[in-house]
Order: structure tokens, then sequence, then C-alpha cells
């Protein structure tokens, strides 16, 4: 029963006492006969260079003495995490065990076992893949999340304490809080000896004052709070439960509880926080720290990374397959960050994975369900673990699983699988989805893309006659971004060495994410001439990854039916470098002007074009999409390039988008080629609501005299020349020839001093190379063969000796692991607006296919323009030139005849430069 509220009785100074066990301990990991030190909490693959790899079996232990006056009280021993399986031992004598790697346990120490000084032993198992060793747990069907990724993660990673208390006791205390009515239940785990004992809960409001009060003699007691104060980001108020147990009125138990009145729900479409319209501004975090790996340094570290969260204009953050240490979710209650968080996944499904998967959800919410921040979970990510596209089963249980977490934890949404390309949803509170392009690489696909799913795209959910999908589930794009860089400098431990992730990634992305050595590949491709350093390379990465988020944020934005995005990600993790802060949470150098687009109100500037010449109208569809916010009557959006501007805004409600519509803009004269900032702002009564800015390449007119004569067998290239303003001429009498592709008459006129340029874009096929001919030279070898096999022809080995390859289906394609596209702004090149990386600019000729067959040291000169992947790999060629016998040949694979000659003026400006490029080689 419940009573009426009464005061709470003086706490015990007795109640309940603890000593924490962190601290060094002795280790021995298996088959070594000595122990050595380590630090708990902590993972041995952080502690130890040697075992940074290692699955096994390694021994704990350590002494405490027992404080005379824990005498007659009950002794228990609490573990926060133990990754994955740990028995434990006090003075020789079992005391019990525990599976799973991310939730706390508790153990009883039997008083009989317990001396003045004490020892206890923890062995602690990882098991590898290996079943024949471990069958009972392989890795392969346990919770493990990223640990496939980054590395394993063995030992006792959690804080360690000991307790005294008695034998009656609170073991759990689960609240549930009613926002609309102020009612907060709590239901209450006592161990067995407090049956019919006293239970008084005392509230306490945000600012410490007594709110209501209640004692009873049952498992479950209820208060009402008055005049409630909501959880939300902004306001992230909290209340704190303090709870007795008293037997013959002396308190003999104690524990608090905090927690907050919030509502999550989704209503047509959309997300609503306590009843308003919520925009989810995310960013994927993995929890993973510069030395303890998963273990936080320190609560101070997970504050910090919070503030610069909320700096950056994020309101939540996806916790990805990963359990965090639960200060995590106390610092983001207290300082106001949403939390979706997720189950950490399997490999493979099974009996004993599907069961292990849901005991590790149910403690998750056991143990985390009183956090207002928390708001959503997912059970599967990306399909990882079960195989739903292609057995109905898992599907089956997916929904299921759907239905008992619903039924476990009412109060937040659920994502069944978050999912990406070719997986999908079954049953779902969000319709969320994954998917990568880079800017301006794969423009038209983000653009179509993210069309599609606006539009309820069907392949979202299953399409096997199983979906329960009601259509009205809110719209996520739940994972985009592409890689910048960070500064390795700013990562270099206190002694000057590289952190050991450095040496880590290799067998990711085909090598593409080994980050070890890469300023020495910087030096080697000669990079240094042009960026003017390391440093500026650097700056430059993190850049173009800012160009990109906005690009992708602003499409987003305009479809009011996407409500919301998850960044990925919001730090570095070891050698994934894609991170809105770097591992050590430094901020990229977009830090301060991050939430200028990432924003409940957010200006949406979207122009037929990123380049113009001068004095041209550039057409600029503007709009202003408002999330969570609102816009005001009366509100203005204003822009300023030299030329100001004004339109008056509608009044809008909250995740919708005002249209101002088409606004010419009158480019402004220049005699050179310079970028051109446009600003923007939308102002109401004064106040700033939003800015943004739209950066256009503006181009002086061409100039059209004194062009070198050009000549073609194309007529469409023939035709493109001559729409630019060069003279054409027969070939032969030419100062320059054009092509799409070689053959040998073109190999020969160069062998007299012939020069050529050649627009290597796919149009013409060829064989992987620049040529379109096999040259009757190359027949003996290839009419040899070796087993009945014919022998490869090198592509790269044909006259001139370059290589031309699709980027499609190569790591040169340009989406998740960044392809960083550079132009070395010297010579004819050097009047090129912006760079070196490329920018919106470039997008209707961006390259789709690369060059190869240039060595290092050409990168220092006759390399003008081409591209790495990643921690600077992979190197390729757009732009280049070769000597061929006594004449020249410059070759590009920038779609420079995709457009209309003469309508795109990056296109056009790249031809002259080119012209002139090999016009002036001797």
């Amino acid at each position: 029963m419940t009573a009426p509220v009464t005061p709470a009785l003086p706490l015990s100074q007795d109640a309940r006492k603890r000593m924490t066990l962190d601290g060094l301990w002795q280790f021995k990991f298996e088959g070594e006969a000595d122990w050595r030190s380590i630090s708990v909490p902590s993972v041995w693959q952080s502690e130890f260079a040697d075992l940074r790899d290692a699955f096994g079996t390694a021994s704990y232990r350590r002494q405490f003495f027992l404080p005379q006056e824990w005498a007659e009280r009950e002794i228990s021993l609490h573990f926060g995490a133990v990754n994955y399986f740990a028995e434990v031992s006090v003075n020789g004598q079992p005391i019990g065990n525990h599976e799973g790697g991310y939730l706390p346990f508790s153990l009883t120490i039997p008083n009989s076992i317990l001396k003045p000084e004490n020892e206890i032993e923890v062995s602690v198992t990882l098991p590898s893949a290996d079943a024949t060793r471990y069958p009972q747990f392989p890795f392969a069907e346990i919770p493990h999340g990223k640990q496939s990724w980054y590395g394993p993660l063995g030992g006792i990673w959690q804080s360690v304490r000991l307790e005294a208390r008695d034998t009656s006791h609170i073991k759990h205390a689960e609240v549930r809080a009613d926002l609309s009515s102020g009612a907060v239940r709590f239901d209450l785990d006592l161990s067995a000896s407090a049956a019919g004992a006293e239970v008084r809960v005392a509230v306490y409001g945000p600012d410490g004052a007594l709110q209501a009060a209640a004692k009873g003699s049952g498992r479950t007691l209820s208060v009402v709070v008055p005049e409630v104060k909501a959880w939300s980001p902004d306001a992230p108020q909290l209340y704190r439960a303090d709870i007795s147990l008293s037997v013959a009125d002396a308190i003999v138990d104690t524990t608090s509880v905090t927690f907050g009145f919030r509502t999550i729900e989704t209503r047509g479409g959309q997300l609503f926080l306590n009843g308003a319209p919520l925009y989810m501004r995310a960013a994927l975090d993995q929890d993973y720290y510069p030395e303890g790996i998963c273990t936080p340094p320190s609560l101070e570290f997970l504050e910090d990374q919070a503030r610069k969260a909320k700096a950056l204009g994020l309101n939540t953050l996806r916790i990805h397959i990963k359990v965090p240490d639960p200060r995590y979710y106390d610092v983001a209650d207290r300082i106001g960050l949403l939390i979706w968080t997720e189950i950490p996944n399997v490999q493979t499904f099974s009996d004993a994975s599907a069961r292990r998967m849901r005991e590790t959800m149910q403690g998750i919410v056991r143990r985390d369900g009183h956090h207002p921040s928390i708001i959503a979970w997912t059970i599967i990510n990306e399909d990882w673990g079960t195989r739903i596209v292609e057995n109905a089963d898992h599907r089956q249980w997916l929904a299921e699983t759907y239905d008992w977490l619903k039924t476990l934890d009412p109060s937040r949404l659920v994502s069944d699988n978050s999912a990406c390309f070719p997986n999908f949803h079954v049953k779902s509170d969000l319709n969320d989805y994954h998917y990568y392009r880079s800017i301006p690489e794969r423009r038209e696909e983000w653009d179509d893309i993210t069309r599609q799913f606006a539009e309820g795209a069907a392949w979202t959910y299953s399409g096997l006659g199983d979906a329960q999908w009601r259509g009205e589930e809110p719209l996520i794009v739940s994972e985009f971004g592409v890689w910048g860089l960070p500064d390795p400098s700013k990562l270099l431990l206190q002694d000057g060495s590289e952190p050991f992730w450095m040496e880590t990634g290799a067998t990711w992305g085909d090598g593409v994410a080994y980050p070890h050595g890469v300023q020495k590949r910087f030096r080697a491709l000669h990079l240094d001439t042009v960026f003017k350093d390391f440093g500026s390379f650097i700056e430059a990465a993190q850049w173009y990854q800012f160009a990109n988020l906005k690009y992708e944020i602003e499409v987003m934005r305009a479809h009011p039916k996407i409500v919301g995005y998850v960044i990925t990600e919001f730090t570095d993790v070891h050698w994934e470098a894609n991170g809105l802060l770097d591992i050590n949470r430094n901020p990229r150098v977009f830090h301060d002007d991050f939430a200028s687009i990432n924003s409940d109100i957010v200006v949406i500037a979207r122009p037929n074009a990123w380049s113009a010449y001068a004095g041209e109208l550039l057409e600029v569809d503007l709009s202003v999409a408002t999330g969570g916010a609102s816009i005001p009557d009366g509100a203005t959006i204003r822009w300023t390039y030299g030329q100001d501007g004004e339109r008056a805004l509608p009044e809008t409600g909250a995740n919708a988008v005002a249209s101002v519509g088409i606004v010419p803009m009158q480019m402004p004269e220049t005699d050179v080629n310079r970028m051109l900032r446009i600003e923007l702002e939308v102002l109401s009564n004064g106040r700033r609501l939003a800015t943004n800015v739209l950066d256009i390449a503006l181009y002086a007119k061409r100039n059209r005299a004194n062009l070198p004569s050009i000549a073609s067998k194309d007529p469409a290239l023939r035709a493109f020349a001559e729409t630019l303003g060069y003279p054409v001429s027969e070939p032969g009498k030419a100062e320059v020839n054009l092509a799409h592709a070689l053959d040998e008459s073109d190999i020969e006129a160069m062998h007299h001093g012939a020069r050529y340029f050649v627009i290597a874009d796919g149009s013409v096929p060829t064989h992987r190379n620049l040529r379109k001919d096999i040259p009757a030279g190359e027949k003996l070898y290839r009419e040899m063969t070796i087993d009945e096999r014919d022998m490869p022809v090198g592509i790269d080995q044909q006259l001139p000796g370059i290589g031309l390859i699709a980027r499609e289906g190569t790591l040169w394609r340009g989406d998740w692991i960044a392809n960083f596209s550079w132009i070395r702004r010297k010579g004819a090149f050097a009047s090129l607006p912006g760079g070196p990386l490329l920018d919106l600019s470039f997008e209707k000729v961006v390259p789709h296919h690369v060059m190869t067959g240039f060595r290092t040291f050409e990168y220092a000169g006759p390399v003008h323009g081409g591209l790495v992947i990643g921690w600077v790999h992979k190197p390729a060629v757009t732009i280049a030139e070769r000597r061929v016998g006594r004449g020249n040949l410059v070759a590009t694979t920038f779609r420079l005849a995709s457009v209309p000659a003469g309508t795109d003026p990056v296109a056009a400006a790249l031809f002259d430069a080119m012209i002139a490029t090999v016009n002036q080689s001797k």
C-alpha cells in the first residue's frame, strides 16, 4: 500500500558502506608465469602492447582489508562490466560467475570465508571465434559490437567496488514517471529478507526542494509531483528520488535514483518530444576513447565531449552497437542530449545468440531505464548477425523482438533494423536508413536517393509480404557522411610516439584505412607541390568534409518529410576518420561554423550551378527549413555579396519548409577568377534566426583571342572546340589534336612531334587504357599461352603507357572513405578559383574514370590533377602530360564534353588550361 506524503526518516550513517577497488591489480594472461600490474578499470588491449589483439583467459587479483566496522554485515562485490565471462573467487573460494560483457553484476561473499586481509581473484575469458575451444560462447555468437572492426576488448573495463549492507536491502529501483499527471511509480526489487520492511521515498525537484514523499510495505510505491518540469535538451530538468528501507524504525538501506519527466512519440510521420515537434540532429557515437579504448578516462572528459556535441548543434547521439559506461548517460541527462542506444551485435544468428541479445537488452533497460535522455533503442544494425534478406525466420524473430521490447519498455521508440542497402525494416517505430555518397563525385546520386527516401520508397521495408508498415513512421537518414582527416600531430602520445591504432586498419578498404606513414606518403607523392604543406592538406580535407555534410544536410532539409539524420560520426575511431572531432576530442577546423547548418532553422540556397561567368544572372532557389522551431510572421531572408537583397518569409510551423522561390542574382564583374561568397540570414524583429553561405566559383569572361588551332577525327569534338572559339584545322596542320582515345596513327604522329589532348572520359571503348586498338607488336605476345590460359596484358603497357579505369565498383568511386581529388593550381591551372581540392563547381565534369601508370616522381610535375583515398593511399591521376617521341600528350578524365560547349565555366576553363599546357610543351 502507499501512504500519504510524509517526511523522509533521517538517513542512517551506516546504512550502506562502499569501498572502491579501482586501481592497480595484478594481472597474468594465459600461459604467462609472472604477474604484472594492470589498471582497473581497463581492457588488457589498452594496457599491454603484446596483448593488443589477444583473445583468451586472463587472471586478475588484488588484496583488500575488511574494515572492522563491517563485521556482521553482508559483504558484496560489484562489477560495472567485465568482458566477457568472469569467474570470481575470494580467498581461493569460488563465489560465482557472470556471462556478458556490457552489464553490471554483483556477488555476495560468504562471511565464512572472509578474513581481516582478503584476496580477490577474477578469471576473465574473452572467447575467440574458435568454437572448438569455446563451445559455450564462441565470439561469433556473443554480443560484441565493433570489436570485429577495431579489435577485441577483454577484461574488467568498468569500476569495481565492495559494499557492506544489511541482509535486508534494495537491489534495484525501477522508475516510471508520467509527464501528463506528475505520477511517479517505483517498482522495487528487494532482497528476500526485506519482505515486510517499510520503504520510504522522497522526491526532490531540480531546485533540490522536496516535491513528494510516500511510504509503504510493498514493492511498489507511487507519488504525484505537482507542477512538473519536463526534461528536454534545452531544459534538462532532473528529479532525484531517495529511497530508504527500514526495519523496526531503523533505516537499514538507502539508494538514490535520478529521473526526468519526458515523452517521446511518433505521429503522422513526425517525432514529438514532450508533445512538441522534434527534428533529430544526431551523430553516431561509437564511444571509443584515446587510451582506454572503451573505458572513458574521466567524468570530466565525458562532460567536455557532451558540451562540444551541443556546440556543434547536435541534440542527439546514437550510441552505436555498444553499451557505454553508465556515467555517459548521467552526463547526457545533466547536460541535455537525447540518446539512441543499440544492442551490441553478434555475427552469427543462433538460438544462443538470439537469447543473449534479448538478455542484453533486458539488462540495458534494467540498468538504464531511468535516464530521460534515452529516447530510442535499436535491435539490429544493418542486418549484422541476422540475415533478414533471405531468412523468413529471422524476419519473424525481429518482429517478435520488436513487440517484446515495446512491452518491456513502452516509453521509448524502437528501430527493428537500422537499415542500409540491401536490407530493410520489418516492424519499426522509425523508418531509418543509411546511405553514403560523397560530393561532388556522387552529388546526383545523393539527390536521387534522398528524393526517393523522402517520397516513401518501398525499398525501406520488406517486400516479401511480411512487412508491418503503417506508412507514417518518421523518416530518418540514420547514417551518412564522409571522411575528413585528423591532424596526426594532435594525436601523438606524451613521448611523441604514435598511438597504437596508427598501425591498424590495413585490412579495411583495401588498405586505404591504414594511417601510419601518412606524412611519408604525402611527401612521396609530392603533394607538397599541390598544398602549401601537410597541415594545409589536413585543413583542406576537413573543409572538404564540411562541404559534404553541408550539402547533404541542406538536401535532406529541403524534404520536410525527413525529420532527422545521424551524421557518421561524432568522433574519429582509430583509423576511421570521419568524425566531427578527432579521437582525442580535438575539433575540426569547421567546429565554430557547423551549428549554422546543424540547427533547427536552416537556410537552403540551391543555385542552378555552382559556377558562373561575371555579369551573368545566377538563379538561386531559396527556402528555409524549420525543424523543431517555427518562423514567425514578419520574418525576412536577406542576402549580400556586394549586391544586397531581401524577401519576406511566410509564417511557417515546425518541420516544414518555407519557400522563397527562385531569386535571380546578378553576378558581379571581375577580371580575375575567384570564389564569390553569398551570405544569407533569416531575421525576425532584428533577431537573427539562421545564417548560411553559398560559395560560387566566379569566372571572368573568356578571352577567345589567339587560341591555337585544333584538329580532331571526332566531329563532336571538333564542334565542341569550334564553339569554344578554337580555329579548326586539318590533322597534321593543327597545333593540337583532340581525341577521346588513341590509335596507332596517333602514336605515330606523336613520335614525329604532334601534340595531343585526350579527353579520356570513357565515352569511347578502350582496352582499359587510352588505346582503342591493339598494337601489331603485341600479336605474338597475345598468342602465347601457358597451361592454355591467355597471358594478360598490362593496361599501362601500350603507348602512351597510361591505364584508364572506371571508378564505379572501386574505392575510387568516392563514397564513405573520401577520395581527396585535387588540381595543382600552377601554370595554366593557376587561375582556377578555390582549391586545391575539388568543390561543387566541378560537379558537372567530375571524372568517372581515373588514370594509372604513373610513378611517384611524376606527381612532382607531369601530373597536374589526381586523387588519393583515405590516409593518402591508392593515388590515381585525372590530369597529366607525357612525352611520346618528339611529341607531347595531355590526358584528362574530366568529362569536359559532357556539357554543351561554353555553358559550364569550369569545363571551359579546364579545356583552355589543358590546351595551353599541351601547346606550350616542347
